[in-house]
């Protein structure tokens, strides 16, 4: 009896213990800057990738669908983004009514919808932290340091609150990692009990012992199949999100089905079985993503499935798609082709700063020793170092042949990269007064450069579409039928989702005379991403020309805006000179707005424009040189979003 209690002693799993308060506020700061909100824009994909359409959706409302939700050939599934984000903006839609109502506050606007979804992903980024926590307990190893390292990094503070498909893929790729190494507990525990009890049967000199030994054989708990119907689940829906998640699966599934192999209870019997069992288990999940996009889509419609009228036209795979488009070479060279080594020499650096380098170092010097045979003083391969040693390696060199590179599509590998090296930044009792220094001195350098890159990911690059976006949408709702003409150039995509533009696809229907309409759109916004200059006045002669034309014929008035870095405003204010009948008027800026695509030079001592464009107040007539702070503020001041307005001038033609 003794023995058996013991067996389930250490089979079992230990008692959570106490975070640290440092921890607590750092997640508390997580929070906060996500409610402030963070105004720096990533990546467009951030908002056009998922939430855009999910809210158009929700909200019946004008959106941008981008060619990845085009029904003729879908890549992106929808039953991820649909779970998570569609839970908060339905919790606006019904909502809303009510606090319009007794608190006059209307949450379809720009902050709520923007807040109200990265607050719900911030929440679910809490699952990270749990499954680190989780691993980190289970195998004796010191959480307290490597939960601060990883609460106060940028990629948690500002990528993990972001509705990003990269996001959820991390949270997947999270609970993979916590799923496969309490299997792996469980079967190291398992196994080495039943070899000892299989070694004790046989030493084992009456049929009594022999009987009571193999009593307790039967009570030890099955394993090999552990949680096998969850994990497959898991591996097909991350693989929907992103069917780059194969690269992140690839080695907990392997380590998984590795478990206990070369044991004497353990087989490749066992091992092939497994595989199937899991492939198998994954079916159900698979054909359920598939029914949803496939009616999403309509490829699949409800009279289809009643008169059972279905063929193979009916079903689409979105991974599927997603793989034959971006194994075109031809497509990739549109979203822009990278060295296969960008990920390793610039990503890894730009996301992870020190615990990068570390790693690099670290890795280098355990392939050094794999090279001179040195087998003893690596890491033992079946054991959760080896799992999250090639859950770091395994997904970077994968994901690094393809030509399309990101830093936002490594970002899940920070959970392993922390806990193989997290506590190399933080001094232990046994380490040397130089070691301690040096130890010191990185995570002094790790904290700095993780509130730097916080800052200018999360307030500064790209910040001031967001106010525009704010701004736009209250003179959209304050002039109402108006039609608003909007260009933006060098900057990212407004998301329009923000603005709440009524639909113009949906049929309405006057409650009087039971007329059936559509409304007409009011709101147009171009993208002209890095078009020169020159042709980008072309474009806006066009607009003008035509609301001019609308207003004369059909008296509908309008309001026209070009939003443009600032640094470009000396090109802009030079080209408009040769349009006379074109008038810029410069409305209101934004600060700050870094952008790479209009990236602005740096004054020299007599750059006249500090003084033309109000930069640098100076006598005009006095011919003086700047002074070095003189010239850095003007350069500061450089970065900002600019908002002109346009009308026809009183030149006449």
């Amino acid at each position: 009896m003794f023995l058996k209690t013991e067996i389930f002693k250490a089979i079992s799993f230990r008692k959570p213990v106490t975070l640290p308060l440092s921890y607590w506020l750092l997640v508390v700061t997580r929070f906060v800057l996500t409610l402030l909100p963070q105004l720096g824009y990533i990546h467009p994909d951030e908002f056009f990738q998922n939430v855009e359409v999910i809210a158009g959706d929700i909200f019946t409302i004008d959106v941008a669908r981008t060619w990845e939700f085009n029904p003729k050939f879908p890549i992106r599934n929808m039953f991820v983004p649909k779970m998570i984000l569609g839970l908060p903006l339905l919790f606006i839609k019904v909502l809303n009514p009510y606090t319009k109502a007794y608190f006059n506050i209307d949450l379809q606007t720009p902050y709520y919808l923007l807040t109200i979804p990265r607050l719900f992903i911030c929440l679910l980024s809490l699952v990270n932290d749990y499954c680190l926590y989780k691993i980190c307990v289970l195998y004796g190893q010191n959480f307290r340091n490597r939960l601060k390292i990883f609460a106060s990094s940028y990629v948690v503070f500002v990528y993990c609150c972001r509705s990003f498909s990269n996001t959820f893929e991390m949270i997947f790729f999270s609970l993979l990692l916590l799923l496969v190494a309490e299997c792996m507990y469980k079967s190291d525990k398992v196994i080495y009990h039943d070899e000892f009890l299989t070694e004790k049967y046989k030493q084992a000199e009456t049929p009594v012992e022999k009987v009571k030994i193999f009593k307790l054989k039967t009570h030890l708990p099955e394993h090999s199949l552990n949680r096998v119907f969850i994990l497959a689940s898991l591996v097909v829906i991350g693989i929907f999100n992103r069917p780059t998640f194969i690269c992140f699966a690839f080695a907990p599934v392997f380590f998984w089905l590795h478990r206990g192999l070369g044991s004497k209870v353990v087989s490749f019997k066992d091992f092939h079985f497994r595989i199937f069992t899991f492939m198998f288990c994954g079916v159900p999940m698979a054909l359920i993503l598939i029914l949803v996009d496939s009616c999403y889509y309509g490829y699949l419609t409800s009279a289809e499935v009643e008169s059972l009228k279905l063929s193979w036209d009916n079903w689409v795979v979105t991974p599927l798609n997603f793989l034959r488009y971006n194994m075109d070479t031809r497509n990739l060279k549109e979203h822009g082709l990278h060295p296969h080594w960008l990920h390793l020499v610039v990503n890894i650096p730009l996301l992870f700063n020190v615990l990068g380098i570390i790693a690099f170092i670290t890795l280098s010097g355990n392939a050094y020793r794999f090279i001179r045979g040195q087998y003893s003083k690596l890491p033992r391969i079946q054991s959760i170092t080896g799992l999250m040693l090639f859950s770091l390696v395994t997904p970077v060199a994968l994901l690094s042949l393809i030509p399309h590179q990101e830093a936002r599509f490594i970002i899940p590998v920070l959970i392993p990269l922390i806990y193989l090296y997290g506590n190399h930044l933080h001094p232990n009792e046994s380490d040397t007064t130089m070691k301690r220094r040096l130890k010191n001195t990185l995570c002094y350098t790790w904290y700095i450069v993780n509130i730097l890159l916080t800052i200018f990911f999360g307030f500064i690059h790209q910040g001031g579409i967001i106010p525009f976006t704010n701004t736009l949408h209250k003179e959209i709702k304050s002039y109402y039928g108006v039609h608003t003409h909007v260009i933006t150039t060098h900057s990212y995509s407004i998301p329009s989702y923000l603005l709440q533009l009524e639909s113009t696809t949906k049929i309405w229907k006057d409650k009087k005379t039971g007329r059936k309409y559509r409304l007409t759109p009011t709101t147009f916004i171009n993208k002209y991403g890095s078009l020169p200059i020159q042709d980008l006045f072309e474009k806006i002669d066009d607009v003008l020309t035509d609301a001019e034309r609308l207003l004369h014929k059909y008296k509908r008035q309008y309001r026209f805006y070009i939003a443009s870095p600032c640094s470009l405003e000396k090109e802009i204010r030079d080209v408009s000179r040769m349009y006379t009948y074109i008038d810029i008027e410069h409305e209101f800026s934004y600060y700050p707005h870094f952008c790479t695509e209009a990236f602005p030079k740096f004054p020299n001592n007599r750059d006249q424009f500090c003084f033309e464009s109000n930069l640098l107040r100076k006598n005009e007539s006095q011919v003086v040189d700047l002074d070095i702070f003189q010239r850095i503020s003007c350069f500061l001041k450089r970065f900002c979003l600019r908002i002109y307005r346009v009308r026809p001038s009183n030149y006449k033609i």
